[in-house]
């Protein structure tokens, strides 16, 4: 069984690698909106977005206006490595990652930055994001055109200046590589597995959250892939 699908036996108290670990639940932040909006030409775009466990970055994404696809999956390292069980082992060097593709018309890239920033990532945390442990965890922004790496650059910057995060801004920029979707059963597995409870005790609070502080952008329909 995936190291994940144990999660109530990790809540009695056994530990493991993977997303699992019970921890001090994480707080919705009102990140600033972008001074430095993004000019995107007309026509579906594609972002990477690694934030810790790709289940609850693909699920708050899943439920973005304009959002036409959310797939999770490897990013950073090789084809070799870009599986579930070498991934979670921490030893490649890969990240969790969800490839959105998305429609500008509808949803900008720096309003994605700022949604991720609210409800998903915590900027301020290296190598971890809630109870996951690990590079493979690490929040980092694989932008996939010079427009997106420039707002990305600027919305660090700005985030860094506004005094919400009283500890220091860690999340990097990573130059886009080969993206490796992740294995079947890992693909809309918030909404596949709504009971499942790693799922309601993390990832739900953040599409609530999302639905609460985006009314705008929120969409009660999961995209599926």
């Amino acid at each position: 069984m995936r190291a994940r699908a144990l999660f109530l036996a990790v809540a009695l108290g056994f530990a493991s690698a993977s997303c699992t670990a019970v921890a001090a639940a994480e707080t919705a932040v009102d990140a600033p909106a972008a001074a430095r909006t993004a000019q995107e030409t007309p026509g579906l775009k594609t972002a990477i977005f690694a934030g810790g466990c790709f289940w609850g970055v693909e699920a708050v994404f899943s439920h973005v206006k304009g959002v036409t696809s959310a797939v999770s999956g490897y990013h950073g390292g090789t084809a070799r490595s870009a599986r579930y069980d070498a991934v979670s082992s921490g030893m490649t060097d890969h990240a969790e990652a969800v490839r959105v593709t998305y429609d500008p018309r509808i949803v900008r890239y720096d309003q994605l930055l700022r949604m991720f920033f609210s409800v998903v990532a915590d900027p301020t945390l290296k190598n971890r994001q809630g109870p996951d442990v690990g590079a493979h965890y690490r929040a980092a922004l694989i932008p996939t055109s010079a427009e997106q790496n420039a707002v990305a650059r600027a919305y660090l910057a700005q985030m860094r200046r506004s005094g919400v995060w009283k500890a220091p801004i860690v999340t990097g920029i990573e130059r886009a590589q080969a993206f490796y979707p992740a294995e079947a059963y890992h693909q809309d597995f918030a909404a596949k597995n709504p009971r499942h409870g790693y799922i309601q005790r993390w990832d739900a609070p953040k599409v609530a959250a999302l639905a609460r502080m985006y009314p705008g952008f929120y969409r009660a329909q999961y995209q599926r892939n």
